[in-house]
């Protein structure tokens, strides 16, 4: 009988949740601390995209811990920071301080921002779906994206057998977003944290023609 579970660290605890598609995936284990993919930063790259645009409305979807979502609100851009599972939610609300408010408890699929986003962030939120919810996802984000607004950040490439991180090959991603965006960015990434490391890349994707309805 073949094991089913994700991989991760030998060391990880036996967790009784083994469906990524649920909030109780990610609720047990941002409840036993298990968050290999938490950055506990803003990345380099993050910020100096941030540097390079202008402040627009910004929707992290599948946020974790949150810690861009403060550094925005603190520069003075407007920012939604969403997960689905509770203990996500709590963990980035405590970092989040004064600026707690901005994090909501909301299944991405079916969420509506109080805004038009100009810039959805994407971080370990792609690599975190099961392969079967790729077309879900990017139909969702074209929906969201007004033609001109972007879809840009960290992408992990190349395909893995178990996940998550659930990698795609960089042909299924370009083929799954060229109907809806066009890439306007690729850059490499050099400081990944390790269960990233050498498979990331920064890719900005901007929205165009119509949205979908």
């Amino acid at each position: 009988m073949s094991d089913k579970r994700p991989s991760v660290p030998p060391s990880a605890p036996d967790f009784e949740n083994r469906d990524p598609n649920a909030p109780g995936f990610w609720d047990e284990r941002f409840g036993r601390g298990f968050t290999p993919w938490d950055q506990a930063g803003v990345p380099p790259a993050f910020k100096a995209f941030v540097e390079r645009h202008s402040p627009v409305p910004v929707l992290i979807p599948g946020c974790g811990s949150a810690y861009e979502a403060r550094w925005l609100a603190e520069k003075g851009w407007t920012v939604r920071a969403i997960d689905f599972a509770p203990n996500a939610v709590e963990a980035a609300r405590a970092q989040l301080g004064s600026h707690a408010s901005l994090v909501h408890e909301a299944d991405f699929f079916t969420y509506r921002p109080p805004f038009d986003p100009g810039w959805i962030y994407e971080r370990a939120f792609l690599c975190a779906l099961p392969p079967a919810r790729r077309s879900d996802w990017v139909a969702r984000m074209a929906q969201l994206l007004s033609p001109g607004g972007l879809l840009a950040g960290f992408f992990f490439i190349g395909a893995t057998e178990k996940g998550p991180p659930f990698g795609i090959e960089r042909a299924e991603l370009d083929a799954l977003m060229s109907p809806d965006f066009t890439l306007v960015e690729d850059e490499p990434v050099d400081d990944s944290i390790a269960v990233f490391a050498g498979r990331e890349r920064w890719l900005t994707w901007r929205r165009r023609g119509a949205a979908r309805g």
